[in-house]
């Protein structure tokens, strides 16, 4: 089941919730944390989550800014402790990589483990310490493709394992995005997006109208998925902030709060090839 959800119901629901209870080079993640040796047990978590930064041309540099500072407050804000204690484990591991073609990934932050507020404060600044870059071409499918073997070959053993993706446009490189997307949910793991929708559709960037809606019907998916949409640029880090919480606390909207679809539709609302046709279109190749 996936649902939709808007900043301020999400935000809502988190709050009763914890009440109650191009290319600058491909970066392969050889950083991470080495995988146990055979025979030895996988730390437990609560969620192995990896961050999946969406960094083409088509993201202005003042998104770039938002987005990085978005996700630093939002693991050191109140309410991402609230969520991280509410759990068996109160850990949860995490990973960031910025995204941008087919083969350009580059790994902001390897796996560790955030259990606290000094651990929080250490991932942050990892986050703005790392220089901001644009890249070429969007490459969703690529993402989720790096993505699998980051959650396959870590460490750690999370009771849920989830690929938070944020972008500004469709899949327009790499293969088609939903073959990456089922791939991922074959293995269990769990895709929400957080869609960028805060300029006006544009031929030039390659931008698309109800980005919202292609990333509900050919991106997102797994038990309790679902997609928080940014669409005014002074809601970009309260977006973040809800969505992050949410994963961290389990939680997803309530039935009937902005329905999307129940099962994958047999035909999406937006064409699930609509960026490759654009750059088709665009570019005769």
């Amino acid at each position: 089941m996936r649902w939709g959800v808007s900043i301020a119901t999400a935000t809502a629901l988190i709050a009763a919730a914890l009440i109650s209870g191009d290319v600058a080079g491909v970066a392969a993640p050889a950083a991470s944390p080495p995988v146990p040796a055979a025979g030895e047990e996988l730390k437990p978590v609560d969620v192995e989550l990896v961050l999946a930064l969406d960094v083409s041309y088509s993201m202005d540099l003042d998104e770039l800014a938002l987005q990085r500072e978005g996700y630093a407050q939002a693991i050191v804000s109140k309410e991402f402790l609230q969520a991280l204690k509410s759990g068996p484990t109160g850990k949860i591991a995490v990973t960031m990589f910025e995204w941008a073609a087919s083969g350009d990934q580059k790994l902001i932050i390897p796996w560790v483990v955030i259990d606290g507020p000094e651990s929080a404060d250490a991932v942050a600044a990892e986050i703005l310490k790392s220089p901001i870059r644009r890249a070429s071409r969007t490459s969703i499918s690529g993402a989720i493709a790096f993505a699998i073997p980051l959650i396959e070959d870590n460490p750690y053993h999370g009771l849920r394992r989830v690929i938070d993706i944020s972008g500004d446009g469709p899949n327009n490189n790499g293969m088609p995005v939903t073959m990456a997307r089922d791939a991922a949910l074959e293995k269990g793991i769990i895709i929400n997006g957080l869609p960028i929708m805060v300029k006006e559709p544009s031929y030039s960037t390659m931008d698309i109208d109800n980005l919202d809606y292609y990333y509900e019907d050919c991106v997102i998916g797994g038990p309790g998925s679902f997609v928080v949409t940014i669409k005014h640029r002074d809601k970009f880090k309260e977006a973040i902030h809800t969505k992050l919480v949410m994963e961290v606390a389990g939680r997803v909207p309530e039935h009937r709060v902005v329905p999307v679809a129940e099962q994958t539709p047999a035909e999406p609302r937006v064409s699930c090839m609509v960026g490759e046709r654009i750059w088709q279109d665009r570019w005769g190749r």
